[in-house]
């Protein structure tokens, strides 16, 4: 097929996906919880990850199963159409081999060439009150998405442009600069407000990522970690240790689980960069060495920013931004100023994307996507991209605070679409393929297939959320 891409070049693009925003809040949460009890998390949360990313994989196998079964069944198809990568079957026939030749015919049924989506899967193997649980997370967590994107934008521009002699850039109360009487959460909220009147029109129109945006975007995030990680080690060689970070924080154990979890998430991507692999035969062992990549980048990453700078800022780009006091020599000046205003370029070219996203599924929560044509000009092309811009850029206006709004997508809305449903839909897609199919040979089943592994999932995320709400309750009792 012409849109087909070779493994390796599917498994940059999974590792690009994953690789984002996330990670520039991970070495703030990395050095406060820790820097040991952060490496045994955040390695745990990554394989937690790709056990679910495998259940994501094999549920998709057992959709594309569904349908072709169900197809089958309706006659809408001859069952030669369905899609066979078995040998051809032997011509004398015996019982044993008319079972095997069964077992076959239903074996091919499970495959990954139809891109399905969770959308999809939540309508084949979840009941009502399910689909509206998917969809409303679904919809929470890109919500979640689009107030991180408009507050780290709004924050990277605040520090770009406001020079004050107070090293600690989360203190708003202080005025911008000595020369502008503006303090800097006006400021903040001014720039909050340009980015909805300049990025938040885009979300009317039918925008789509395109080859050269991607392209451009991608050597944009490759060149800035580098040099992130490259900067770090050189002031460490020049400087040598300025972070102290302790080996075990317990309380910064929340915001660490709320930004990993929010840094390794593809799960709801995972189809469509999935279904055009031109082989799929080895695709849950590469995706494993995906995530060992990630994990050791991850790691790496924030180490170095743990050790090399004294504090750390919740966007990890605003520590290189240059000081007055910095004489590093103009190409550093421009190395350095190309991180901080890193995140202007990605996430701003993001924000159309993720908002179009979510009022796609707004619409699929309350519209009937099928008669779409029926509802007036109003619902369809102005009420759904407003509901959708307009909250998140509520939620940015209101705090600049970065680590509690990761925190909290990632714990709440991100373990649901992490966590909780692909091991439901894993669980309930075996189930109806057994019952329906008979023979549930599927060889894209997950390696976690036993029901150890969805238990173990299910218990991590209610300790994840019973841990991150006992958290925020004692936060709230402390500041009163």
């Amino acid at each position: 097929m012409a849109d087909e891409y070779s493994s390796w070049v599917g498994l940059i693009y999974v590792f690009n996906l994953i690789v984002g925003t996330g990670a520039l809040t991970l070495p703030s949460v990395f050095a406060g919880a820790g820097w040991l009890l952060s490496t045994i998390l955040v390695s745990l949360l990554a394989l937690v990850s790709f056990i679910t990313v495998t259940f994501v994989i094999e549920t998709m196998a057992c959709a594309n199963a569904t349908v072709h079964w169900r197809r089958v069944q309706s006659h809408k198809i001859d069952e030669s159409e369905v899609p066979d990568e078995s040998d051809s079957e032997p011509e004398n026939t015996t019982e044993e081999t008319a079972i095997m030749s069964i077992n076959r015919r239903t074996k091919r049924y499970y495959n990954l060439n139809t891109k399905v989506e969770l959308g999809e899967m939540a309508k084949l193997y979840f009941n009502k009150l399910g689909q509206l649980l998917f969809y409303v997370s679904l919809c929470i967590y890109l919500y979640g998405d689009l107030a991180i994107y408009a507050t780290a934008v709004s924050k990277t521009i605040v520090d770009l442009t406001c020079k004050t002699n107070n090293n600690n850039t989360e203190d708003y109360s202080t005025k911008c600069s000595e020369s502008l009487d503006v303090l800097k959460i006006d400021m903040y909220r001014i720039f909050v407000t340009i980015f909805a009147f300049s990025v938040g029109p885009f979300t009317y129109f039918k925008v789509q990522k395109t080859k050269y945006l991607q392209i451009v975007t991608t050597g944009l995030r490759w060149s800035a970690f580098i040099i992130m990680i490259t900067l770090a080690v050189i002031r460490l060689s020049k400087n040598g240790q300025e972070g102290h970070p302790d080996l075990v924080h317990l309380s910064g154990v929340p915001s660490l689980i709320g930004s990993s979890i929010y840094s390794f998430m593809c799960h709801h991507s995972v189809p469509g960069l999935i279904a055009p692999f031109s082989n799929k035969q080895h695709v849950i062992r590469q995706i494993g060495l995906d995530y060992l990549s990630i994990c050791c980048f991850y790691l790496l990453l924030a180490m170095t920013g743990s050790f090399a700078f004294e504090t750390l800022d919740d966007l990890y780009t605003l520590n290189f931004i240059p000081t007055e006091s910095d004489n590093s020599g103009i190409f550093m000046e421009v190395i350095k100023y190309f991180l901080g205003a890193f995140p202007l370029f990605t996430l701003s070219t993001s924000f159309p994307i993720i908002a179009i996203t979510l009022q796609n599924n707004l619409k699929s929560l309350f519209l009937d996507i099928n008669l779409m044509e029926r509802y007036n000009f109003f619902i369809r092309r102005l009420a759904f991209p407003t509901l959708a811009v307009v909250p998140p850029i509520v939620v940015a206006f209101s705090t600049h605070n970065l680590r509690t709004l990761v925190a909290f997508t990632g714990s709440y809305a991100g373990v649901l679409i992490q966590y909780i449903i692909p091991a439901c839909l894993v669980y309930f897609a075996r189930q109806h393929c057994t019952r329906n199919i008979g023979n549930y040979d599927n060889k894209y089943s997950s390696p976690f297939r036993h029901v150890f592994w969805f238990i173990f999932v299910i218990g991590w995320s209610i300790f994840c959320v019973i841990f991150v709400t006992a958290n925020f309750i004692m936060q709230e009792l402390h500041t009163k």
